[in-house]
C-alpha cells in the first residue's frame, strides 16, 4: 500500500487485500447542524465497481443523513485501522432500497466478515460512490 493518496481507479493489491481483511470500519456522515456523526460499522469494498458499501436499518440515524443530502447524495467517508495500517475511502453516498442491491451487499459482508447478517426487513444499502482513497501501511 502506498502512504496517502491511493489512485482509487487503480489500487494496489496490498490496499485491496486490506478490504478483503476482517476489520471495524467507521462512516462519518454529517448531521444536519454539519456537525460529524461517527459510528462503527462493516464496509465492503468494490475497487472494479468504485463502491463502498455499509448495511444498515432504514430507520438508522446514518441512512437518514444520506437521505437528507438529497439527489446529489451526501459526502461521507468510511475508514478502518489496523495498528499503524489506516485506509479511507471518500466519496457520495445514496441510501438504496432495491431487494437485489441490498441482497448484494449481505453477500458482500457475508463474505468479509465471515458471517450473513441476520435477517431485517427493514434493511437497506447506503453505497457510496468512490471518489478518493487514502492510506498507509
Amino acid at each position: 500500500m502506498t502512504p496517502h493518496s491511493v489512485d482509487p481507479a487503480a489500487p494496489d493489491e496490498r490496499y485491496l487485500a486490506f478490504w478483503r481483511e476482517r476489520h471495524l470500519c467507521t462512516l462519518t456522515t454529517l448531521r444536519p447542524d454539519g456537525s460529524p456523526h461517527v459510528v462503527p460499522v462493516g464496509v465492503t469494498y468494490d475497487a472494479e465497481a468504485r463502491v463502498a458499501r455499509v448495511i444498515t436499518n432504514g430507520s438508522s440515524a446514518k441512512a437518514g443523513h444520506v437521505r437528507a443530502a438529497g439527489a446529489e447524495g451526501a459526502r461521507v467517508a468510511v475508514c478502518q485501522v489496523d495498528g499503524r495500517r489506516w485506509a479511507t475511502l471518500e466519496g457520495r453516498a445514496h441510501v438504496r432500497t432495491e431487494p437485489d442491491r441490498v441482497a448484494e451487499a449481505e453477500r458482500r459482508y457475508a463474505e468479509r466478515y465471515e458471517r450473513k447478517p441476520s435477517p431485517n426487513p427493514a434493511r437497506v444499502v447506503i453505497e457510496i460512490e468512490v471518489e478518493r482513497a487514502l492510506g498507509h501501511g
